[in-house]
């Protein structure tokens, strides 16, 4: 543990930085990497007020850390790599996608892989991002806007599961909801959008300035589920994903329509940082 806080200490540069790498404090970082110093024998840290830096004794024993952390890795996944699927696999998901992808996978695994204990945890892409990153979860099931692209982080597999359109959801009354729907059209509604700072917000932001105009946003909402309800009840209109349709289902009065100058998709990934077996049966289960 005190070698790979070494390692990240290298890589971010602070104590702070460390800390929300891995979850602890900055006080926990240092205390550890001060028993490191203490078992070493050797001063590893240049101490200057607050700033702390390597010492060319600590940026060698760095790279001692790379060569051990490295083999140590290597292990793991030598054992891990035995044909059965086997063992508890985390995975971090989305709610549609864990109702529409996940919770069917999961129920074949049962029977085709008994040894397979699949536990599920709810989180947002950049929240299931994290969880890969420190290690917390083991597979972690994303989505990302053709709007808004983003890479695979680094060290990370991306397994493409599917992309469905953007639908703009609308009283059923509403004049622009016979058919295809041009934005430009709704440029004095209200609108429902996504919390302030996720994905969803931002994507409503770019689809309505490419439409050339900026959205009201009058109520936020990230359950699909209420934003339909809202919209029924004539709070406002939003965008949705095509699979809210299968998942939620669109209450009586609202409808879902295509939109005609703007494309807007959103894919769904599979993002994994070790290929176990485990790993490889629910990413086939999934259809990725």
């Amino acid at each position: 543990m005190r070698l790979r806080l070494l390692r990240d200490f290298a890589e971010h540069g602070t104590m702070t930085a460390v800390g929300e790498v891995c979850g602890m404090t900055s006080s926990a970082v240092s205390q550890q990497l001060a028993t490191l110093e203490r078992e070493a024998d050797v001063p590893l840290f240049d101490r200057a007020g607050r700033r702390v830096r390597l010492t060319a004794e600590g940026r060698r024993l760095v790279q001692h850390a790379h060569i051990v952390l490295n083999a140590l890795e290597a292990a793991e996944e030598d054992l891990r790599s035995a044909s059965t699927p086997r063992g508890p696999l985390r995975v971090a998901c989305f709610a549609t996608a864990a109702a529409h992808r996940l919770l069917p996978a999961i129920a074949t695994a049962r029977t085709q892989h008994p040894f397979l204990h699949v536990i599920v945890h709810e989180l947002e892409p950049r929240e299931a991002v994290e969880a890969l990153r420190d290690g917390s979860c083991d597979l972690g099931i994303t989505f990302t806007y053709n709007l808004i692209p983003e890479d695979p982080p680094p060290g990370v597999s991306r397994h493409l599961l599917g992309v469905e359109p953007i639908m703009i959801a609308l009283p059923a009354g509403h004049p622009a909801a016979t058919g295809e729907v041009d934005m430009r059209l709704l440029r004095e509604e209200h609108w429902i959008a996504g919390s302030q700072g996720t994905t969803d917000h931002e994507m409503l932001d770019r689809a309505c300035t490419l439409a050339g105009f900026h959205p009201n946003v009058i109520h936020t909402a990230d359950d699909y589920a209420l934003v339909l309800r809202m919209v029924g009840e004539g709070l406002g209109v939003s965008l949705v994903p095509e699979l809210v349709a299968t998942v939620v289902g669109a209450p009586d009065g609202v409808v879902l329509r295509p939109i005609s100058t703007i494309e807007i998709t959103r894919t769904t990934h599979a993002l994994a940082r070790t290929m176990t077996p485990a790993v490889n049966a629910v990413l086939e289960l999934l259809g990725g």
